[in-house]
């Protein structure tokens, strides 16, 4: 655990009942990929004799990144191997429907257990697609590299469990040291960046509800180094029951994603 305020070592052992496992994703150039590599952007894994992923109205959706669970580390909870996709949409909210997060209406998340690692297998050529809008999180046909790296993190202030393990207002007990505690505590606990597992970051407020528990499954971040911009700084987060994660069903994901 990184260290903690003096303020906050009395709760160090609930603090430290927070920490989760995570696998941290870096993106590095990507050279020579593979179609079952795990990537953000670029052409997806897909075998011939499957359909490229559309929406309700049979449009073309945008590939955003697969994760190949077989070259990332082992986490508690998620597949040892199979590719995982994620699909959004060009529209003004990137395939998000803030009534229905979990209707793949304008997004997708698809899994396929066993890939076949034979190009001849595959769909290698995408000059089918259509052309997507310019005002995307990433640019069509860029394409990046994933590095894995295991990692734990402590449950951030914005997380929907805080307030019922620490109590509400929990900062407001240190008084005239609120506002530089909480910001000491933001610090060691912050969950920004790409990643699969653990805890999620926000801009604005955790969308899940305390009565339906679902874990982050993937999230993408805003990351200028690498073009990737989620309206203003924000960040995209993919969340799944456990149950349904261990059931490899992907059906019921919640998407989400805000910005400041």
């Amino acid at each position: 655990m990184n260290t903690l305020p003096t303020a906050l070592e009395k709760y160090s052992k609930k603090i430290g009942a927070t920490q989760l496992p995570f696998v941290r994703i870096h993106l590095e150039q990507a050279d020579n990929l593979l179609p079952w590599n795990s990537k953000v952007g670029g052409a997806p894994y897909l075998p011939k004799g499957i359909p490229f992923p559309v929406n309700a109205e049979g449009v073309q959706l945008f590939f955003m990144a697969q994760v190949n669970f077989a070259e990332m580390p082992p986490l508690e909870g998620f597949p040892l191997k199979g590719i995982l996709q994620f699909f959004i949409f060009d529209d003004g909210l990137y395939g998000l429907d803030f009534d229905e997060p979990e209707a793949q209406h304008n997004f997708r998340v698809l899994y396929y257990a066993d890939p076949v690692t034979d190009s001849d297998a595959l769909i290698t050529d995408f000059t089918f697609l259509r052309s997507y809008g310019d005002d995307m999180p990433l640019k069509a046909g860029s394409e990046w590299a994933m590095r894995f790296q295991p990692d734990t993190g402590l449950m951030p202030e914005s997380d929907f469990r805080f307030d019922g393990i620490f109590g509400e207002d929990f900062f407001a007990r240190f008084g005239t040291d609120e506002w530089s505690i909480a910001e000491a505590y933001g610090k060691i606990s912050d969950a920004a960046g790409h990643r699969v597992g653990g805890y999620a970051e926000f801009t604005q407020e955790d969308p899940r509800q305390p009565e339906d528990l679902m874990e982050l499954l993937f999230q993408l971040d805003t990351d200028s180094k690498h073009g990737i911009l989620w309206g203003d700084m924000g960040v995209a987060n993919f969340f799944i029951r456990p149950e349904d994660l261990a059931q490899l069903n992907f059906s019921r994901v919640l998407y989400n994603w805000d910005c400041y």
